[in-house]
């Protein structure tokens, strides 16, 4: 993942904090109605199991579609480069409707929560990742 794409996701994940932390509707606060559907670029959609993680070296697996987008490119952890959360990435099946990767936690992570991004050619998804070790 390039660098312009690392900064489009941290922008849209601080963006999608931002408007959570501002509140939906109270209606759709209660489920009663659909929440909006995220910007184009964005749509991507990702999860990690276990999560949260507990042991350092564990394997977590990467899994979501790519609303709309080309197929899994890329999985980053983390926002430092230099000390990632994850380590040993690997796409498993890079199909846009349901892809899969695998990842080991860095040895030296510790407690704390990280996000995960993922790249799908021209949609983006994040997700949190909880660690206590």
């Amino acid at each position: 993942m390039n660098r312009k794409m690392t900064t489009a996701i941290a922008g849209l994940s601080l963006t999608a904090g931002l408007l959570a932390v501002a509140g939906a509707p109270a209606g759709a606060q209660a489920g009663v109605a659909a929440a909006p559907k995220p910007p184009k670029g964005a749509r991507a959609v990702v999860q990690v199991s276990p999560n949260p993680t507990t042991e350092r070296g564990q394997e977590v697996t990467i899994t979501g579609h790519c609303g709309g987008g080309k197929g899994l490119k890329g999985v980053l952890a983390g926002l430092d480069r230099k000390n990632p959360v994850l380590r040993n990435i690997r796409i498993v099946k890079d199909d846009p409707k349901g892809f899969v990767a695998k990842a080991k936690l860095d040895s030296k992570i510790g407690n704390g929560v990280g996000p995960v991004f993922v790249d799908c050619g021209g949609e983006a998804g994040v997700t949190l990742l909880v660690t206590h070790v």
